[in-house]
């Protein structure tokens, strides 16, 4: 590349835009929130999305809020802020109140790393994952009786959090230990008891990205090829996880954001939303596992990248925020694609016909023994004691 292309480059990337905060969608789908504003301009803004428009509304305070703050919505409407002040991490809960923002202290924690988990199923609760040298707090922000409470700690050091139930009590979390990440189940009401979750191989980094509940259709991110694979497993089979070749592009990361609901014992017919980033920019990808192909389709004007809900009818919803419309839901009928035949997989561990309504994994990443831990197994067997 010659100097010249090189300044060109330079001067294009600094007159993109800055990134739009991407849109948190709480439980029930009725509220959303996100950080809104420009420069150092910002204020939590909520979305309601269940009427028959979606609209906005700004929680601003008498001072805007730091770039690193994090929002989340409640079932009921208000919006849970996580700020960092003074080496504390401080939580309260926002709502509108007349003309201007009420605002409800919750407490503080005194943690040097924190972030909120993605909001709790059961749209009353909010949780944050606070990892330290040699092992990882579950504290439940908002919700509980008495302020922040720490809830569970895992040994090792965790990121990731995906919820498997639709109660918010099992957690799953991606943990290092001796420079391995597994996928593990965190049992918030019986103390924190972890469970494994993904093993591939032994010595793979098998990540959960995304599950549903209904479905049981999950979504995870494995090295055991030696190089970073998407994958798609179901929770209670022991069929192996399978990374479709089509997930796979050139000069390109594919990240899942949402997965069809509604789906009950069909997880091969689950459609899942991705994310696709490139040099060009940003744009949606719409697979399903019986489908084995990736739909490559245009992204809305302002997109909050990354973010997007299904509704059970199979259409995908896709926030958008532009100088015309501030608050908009983009809508997308992706194309349909036929079904394998042959029998579903389910949830259930009953036999299944090999590689049923995916793809194999392929001679080089077909572990000869590891396979899933089956969810409705992990809570019985194979307990570990936190700490």
């Amino acid at each position: 590349m010659t100097a010249c292309a090189i300044e060109e480059a330079a001067e294009c990337r600094a007159l993109r835009p800055t990134p739009r905060a991407a849109l948190t969608v709480g439980a029930g789908r009725s509220y959303a929130a996100r950080l809104a504003g420009r420069g150092d301009a910002l204020f939590a803004e909520r979305w309601t999305l269940d009427g028959a428009e979606p609209y906005a509304v700004p929680l601003p305070l008498g001072q805007p809020e730091e770039p690193d703050t994090e929002v989340a919505p409640l079932a009921d409407g208000r919006v849970l802020v996580h700020r960092r002040v003074a080496g504390l991490r401080s939580f309260s809960l926002l709502y509108p109140a007349g003309p201007g923002t009420g605002e409800v202290p919750l407490g503080s924690v005194e943690s040097a790393e924190m972030r909120l988990l993605p909001p709790s199923p059961d749209g009353t609760c909010a949780y944050a994952l606070a990892p330290g040298a040699g092992s990882t707090a579950v504290w439940l922000v908002a919700g509980g009786a008495f302020g922040p409470e720490r809830v569970a700690v895992v040994p090792g050091r965790c990121s990731g959090g995906v919820w498997l139930d639709r109660t918010g009590r099992m957690l799953a979390l991606d943990r290092e230990r001796d420079g391995v990440t597994k996928a593990v189940v965190v049992d918030l009401e019986r103390g924190g008891e972890v469970t494994p979750l993904l093993q591939i191989t032994q010595d793979s980094n098998d990540r959960l990205l995304l599950a549903d509940a209904e479905s049981g259709l999950l979504m995870v991110r494995s090295d055991a090829a030696g190089h970073d694979r998407l994958g798609w497993g179901v929770l209670g089979s022991l069929r192996p996880v399978r990374f479709p070749e089509c997930l796979r592009l050139p000069d390109a990361a594919v990240t899942p954001f949402a997965i069809q609901p509604g789906r009950v014992l069909m997880p091969e017919s689950c459609a899942v939303a991705l994310r696709i980033d490139a040099a060009a920019g940003s744009w949606v990808g719409v697979w399903r596992p019986a489908g084995r192909r990736l739909h490559q389709l245009p992204a809305p004007g302002g997109w909050l990248a990354g973010s997007g809900l299904w509704t059970r009818e199979g259409v995908l919803r896709l926030p958008y925020s532009t100088e015309e419309t501030a608050c908009g839901m983009a809508r997308l009928d992706p194309p349909g694609d036929p079904l394998q035949p042959g029998p579903r997989m389910s949830g259930s561990t009953a036999a299944q016909p090999e590689y049923a309504g995916g793809e194999p994994y392929g001679e080089a990443v077909r572990p000869p023994v590891r396979r899933p831990v089956p969810l409705q197994q992990a809570p019985l067997t194979g307990r570990m004691a936190p700490g």
